[in-house]
């Protein structure tokens, strides 16, 4: 069988997995693809990479392909994401010194983001100096997801407190060091920032907002619409990696394969926590994350467009883009699940039939059921209580900028 070489950038996190699974698994090869990985160094070098066509495709934040179709990127143009790289996948982590103010203020040591943020405003209010916290990129859901954490907790971002952006791998370092007190971002760096800089994991975005994307694959919509077999072949790849990676059989392989020096360059321990759930949060603490990481159940690989007008609202709420009908459309077109089901159908996989997750119906079934039954999917919800309904989207652009 012919094959199709197609380069791919990526960053040294662990929900790459999916395309490293493609490649290293064979389901890239299975449909006629010779899948190239890049491994690249910073979100930026992959946002401008795959901008100027030296990625065909790349994993990227799944914010991104909105940033860059509304032109808030360097190199603005159109982008979609037709298929998501799980769920879940990103936590808090603070200092040691920082975790021992928050504890003396209530922080329960559970990962709770209620009791835990109520903790941490305590502590910057009292504080002599403003904290700084550290995110990968301004237009990632890290920044978006730590916002609305403090902003829910009390803690007004850039007034109360510093948040700066620092690429992944820098993040342990910068803890370590005292450039910063806290960081959001992706496995393997909460667990290194434990396991070598004295970290502590305060919450984790699993429990901030359930289910929840963190990556996505995304692409030049100009190139995928000259390319629509290639387009189907990377979806197709891509969720049967998800659904190999979701095996509890496969974890201890997919661990040792992502530790690879090529890959993460970690020890296969350390990656497999994420695949698991199982987190040292510090000290020696473990506790259990239900659903951390999600490589494929829960529609974890559906492009949700309800998904990408939440990061739309939030950049909408810290001043980035002006809010208007076209943009919303700008917005809501990045997120492809069109495609997603039309390069899936054939395999009888089970499809959302609605675009948007909404509050109306509280769930949303598949046209194709599960074996143990109807597959259900209910609006987005976060942990203070709040609903994101797309329907209703001007309104919850106003309740947050009351907020802000």
């Amino acid at each position: 069988m012919s094959t199709t070489q197609l380069t791919a950038g990526f960053l040294p996190l662990l929900d790459s997995i999916l395309l490293v699974l493609a490649r290293e698994k064979g389901f890239a090869e299975d449909e006629g693809l010779d899948l190239t990985l890049v491994r690249e160094t910073s979100w930026a070098n992959i946002r401008d990479r795959a901008a100027l066509g030296h990625f065909d495709i790349a994993q990227m934040l799944a914010p991104m392909p909105l940033a860059a179709s509304l032109g808030l990127t360097p190199l603005g143009m159109p982008m979609i994401a037709p298929i998501v790289l799980g769920l879940g996948n990103n936590a808090i982590t603070v200092s040691d010194a920082l975790w021992q103010a928050m504890a003396e203020q209530g922080a329960p040591g559970n990962l709770d983001p209620a009791l835990t943020g109520a903790a941490l405003a305590k502590v910057v209010m009292a504080s002599p100096r403003k904290l700084r916290f550290g995110v990968v990129h301004q237009t990632s859901s890290h920044n978006y997801e730590l916002r609305y954490w403090l902003s829910a907790s009390g803690i007004t971002p850039d007034r109360d407190i510093e948040i700066v952006v620092l690429p992944p791998p820098l993040l342990p370092d910068a803890l370590g060091s005292g450039g910063i007190d806290g960081y959001c971002v992706g496995e393997p760096w909460n667990s290194i920032g434990v396991a070598t800089r004295g970290g502590h994991i305060a919450t984790v975005k699993a429990l901030i907002w359930q289910s929840s994307p963190d990556k996505v694959v995304g692409m030049r919509a100009s190139w995928a619409g000259q390319h629509p077999d290639l387009v189907a072949a990377i979806i197709r790849a891509v969720y049967r990696a998800g659904l190999w990676c979701a095996d509890p059989a496969n974890r201890h392989e997919a661990a040792t394969i992502m530790a690879a020096a090529s890959y993460l360059n970690n020890a296969p321990d350390i990656v497999e926590r994420a695949l698991t759930g199982m987190l040292d949060i510090g000290g020696g603490v473990l506790r259990q994350v239900p659903d951390y990481y999600i490589p494929h159940a829960s529609a974890a690989n559906f492009p949700w467009k309800s998904h990408a007008l939440w990061y739309y609202s939030q950049m909408v709420r810290w001043g980035e883009v002006a809010t208007s009908p076209g943009n919303v459309e700008i917005a809501a077109a990045c997120f492809r699940p069109d495609l997603y089901r039309a390069a899936l159908a054939p395999l009888g996989a089970a499809l959302p039939r609605a675009d948007f997750k909404t509050d109306g119906a509280h769930a949303q079934p598949y046209d194709t059921l599960a074996q143990n039954g109807p597959l259900l999917m209910g609006a987005d919800r976060f942990f203070d209580g709040g609903i994101f309904d797309p329907e209703a989207l001007d309104d919850y652009i106003v309740s947050q900028s009351i907020t802000r």
